[in-house]
């Protein structure tokens, strides 16, 4: 709302032009020699890198140890990781705490993700000095899920929850349902997080310049709107299980590069604008139960994507270590 205007109304304003502020004269003269090279050019996104990495999605599948995952992603982007949030979906939960327990202080385990099932027995929290988070796994209404979800909430561990079939219709509408009913009234409400969103698993039929008039792009932007109304949640940037049409097989690697940035980019950017930089959490490992042809390079186009966005180092720290470092906290 505007100031109201004074008594004496309009007329009684001064007139005459408004006299501008006159800049210093050394606006108009270039900087010192020392400090010249701080007036370049912006710095190109593929100069820009996160301070440190906490992976907040090593997928920990049947038999495969950590030291295992190490090898599989390589040691660039290993040599960055500071810490990992271990999922031990679909594995023997016994085994990966003992080989967990086994690592050295290097990269620090920020916590091990226990499944549930939305529908199953209430989950345990195992005995274990690893700070202990829970998953479970969405693919539509579950008659027990909001009972079996306040309760793991109410044990104020970090929940993640894996998101499939969102293009069924009525999925979107049952899980604002089970986020909303399950969080109601729920005082010191632990971080959840959705995974296997963002980018979503949808049809990539069409190439990244037809994308946008499509339905299962539009449905992803109504999706992200309606999800970022709720304050306590928050979304994992993961690996798309995505064929590309144009560009994920051809012979040239930089096209190839390039229609991979462009597609991450357009889905990346309406999450950003939903839920912030602060809501959003790296990790290097696809969903479970999804394959991801670019997993290996995941680190460089998801770093290069956000980059391109023309966002600033802070926002990049936050993405890549500092939220899941708050996210994890507890």
């Amino acid at each position: 709302m505007s100031d109201p205007v004074p008594a004496t109304g309009l007329a009684g304003r001064r007139k005459g032009p408004k006299t501008l502020p006159k800049l210093p004269l050394s606006a108009f003269s270039p900087p010192p020699t020392g400090v010249a090279e701080s007036f370049g050019l912006a710095a190109s996104p593929s100069t820009i890198h996160p301070e440190t990495v906490v992976d907040s999605h090593v997928l920990l599948t049947g038999s495969k140890s950590l030291d295992q995952w190490k090898q599989e992603a390589g040691g660039s982007f290993v040599g960055r990781v500071t810490g990992v949030v271990a999922n031990a979906h679909g594995s023997d939960l016994s085994k990966v705490i003992a080989d967990l327990e086994s690592v050295g202080e290097s990269p620090q385990i920020i916590s091990l993700a226990v499944p549930f099932e939305l529908n199953g027995p209430e989950p345990t929290i195992p005995s274990t000095k690893i700070p202990i988070s829970f998953v479970t796994t969405f693919n539509g209404p579950a008659p027990e899920g909001v009972t079996r979800l306040r309760g793991v909430l109410e044990k104020g561990r970090p929940v993640e929850i894996i998101v499939e079939d969102l293009a069924n219709e009525g999925n979107l509408e049952a899980l604002e349902e089970l986020l909303a009913k399950s969080t109601a009234d729920l005082s010191n409400l632990p971080p959840i997080v959705l995974s296997n969103f963002v980018p979503p698993p949808q049809d990539s039929d069409l190439p990244s310049h037809k994308l946008m008039n499509h339905p299962a792009y539009q449905a992803f932007q109504t999706q992200t709107t309606a999800l970022s109304l709720y304050a306590d949640v928050s979304v994992k940037f993961l690996p798309p299980s995505w064929v590309l049409a144009d560009g994920g097989e051809t012979e040239d690697p930089a096209k190839s590069k390039r229609e991979w940035k462009r597609r991450i980019k357009m889905y990346l950017a309406p999450i950003i604008e939903a839920f912030g930089f602060e809501r959003i959490l790296f990790g290097s490992s696809p969903a479970p139960a999804t394959k991801s042809p670019l997993a290996e390079n995941w680190y460089e186009l998801a770093r290069e994507s956000l980059a391109e966005l023309g966002i600033e180092q802070e926002f990049i720290n936050a993405v890549f270590s500092d939220n899941a470092k708050r996210f994890y906290s507890l």
